[in-house]
């Protein structure tokens, strides 16, 4: 192993925690791994003039576009609240579309995904940002596949994470990659990181938030199907249950939730589900069938499709105390 040199990507308003999560892993993990394996981190900017991060702490970036030069091991862009409602910064997507030239390993933190969309780098790719962004994301980069609920992804040398803390699991993740999970768990413990989320535990969810009109359609929905969460569910059933077509239920809920009432429901289970095998030791059976989705085989579908994971595995990587 040499040297691997890591760099950052910063800009105006950027968020700090995508830039200091991940720095601090990597300056961590040089504590524990042999000199001439350690990480060397950059922080690269359009130009080292002062910046004023979301939070309005100042940044300096080490070098500008103009001056970086080399290669890198890991290059990652830091999101920022403003990316996903900004028109592109022209001299950072011009920068980054050399990105899968310049590093082994390229991606982004958090919404810097927009960034990388801008760049053309995430089309054909399955990636990830905060899930609050999502759908945004996979609307504005219709050819990239987006994982709303994934903490974070890597497909081939594309790495993206979720929401700001998420990058601090997609940093223990390349170090363990690197040097083993065992200097990765130290790090973890160091910096007083409960346990390393693995890239199929899912972001806070969106599917159990409460409706803002509680007597909206999709507010009764909710109620309904949290109540009655182990029994089938169909449109034509839920249409019934507020006393519409199925066509206008389907309607008014996207137009409420973003998502489907399928989506919707589906969601619910999985997030039962999650609560019950980190909480409990319930047998994958009954959990199944308390959830709704019937047998241990048709969850371990669902599960393996959206979380990247089967239950017997999510169990054994998150339950708590385990």
């Amino acid at each position: 192993m040499a040297v691997q040199k890591v760099a950052i990507v910063i800009h105006e308003g950027v968020q700090a925690l995508d830039v200091a999560g991940p720095v601090d892993v990597f300056a961590e993990a040089n504590t524990y791994v042999p000199a001439e394996d350690r990480y060397e981190t950059v922080l690269i900017a359009a130009d080292r003039r002062p910046l004023r991060a979301s939070n309005r702490m100042q940044m300096i970036a080490d070098v500008s576009f103009e001056d970086a030069s080399g290669d890198f091991g890991i290059l990652l862009v830091a999101g920022g609240p403003h990316l996903p409602d900004a028109g592109p910064d022209t001299r950072l997507t011009d920068w980054l579309r050399s990105a899968p030239e310049r590093a082994e390993v390229y991606g982004s933190i958090c919404t810097g995904a927009f960034a990388l969309g801008g760049a053309g780098l995430l089309d054909g790719h399955t990636v990830t940002t905060h899930w609050q962004n999502a759908q945004a994301l996979a609307a504005r980069f219709p050819d990239a596949k987006v994982e709303p609920d994934r903490i974070y992804v890597r497909d081939g040398r594309l790495v993206t994470s979720a929401g700001v803390t998420a990058g601090i699991d997609l940093a223990l993740a390349l170090v363990a990659q690197r040097h083993g999970a065992g200097v990765a768990l130290t790090v973890a413990k160091r910096l007083v990181v409960v346990a390393q989320r693995q890239g199929g535990q899912s972001q806070f969810s969106p599917y159990l938030t409460v409706p803002a009109d509680p007597a909206s359609v999709s507010a009764r929905i909710r109620d309904h199907v949290m109540a009655n969460l182990e029994k089938p569910h169909t449109l034509r059933s839920l249409a019934d249950k507020v006393g519409m077509s199925s066509r206008n239920l389907a309607r008014h809920f996207v137009q409420e939730t973003g998502i489907t009432p399928h989506d919707f429901v589906q969601g619910a289970r999985i997030d039962a589900a999650r609560m019950l095998l980190e909480a409990t030791e319930r047998p994958l059976k009954t959990v199944a069938h308390d959830c709704g989705f019937g047998t241990t085989d048709r969850m371990r579908i669902v599960f393996s499709e959206k979380l990247g994971v089967s239950p017997a595995q999510y169990r054994a990587s998150f339950r708590r105390g385990g």
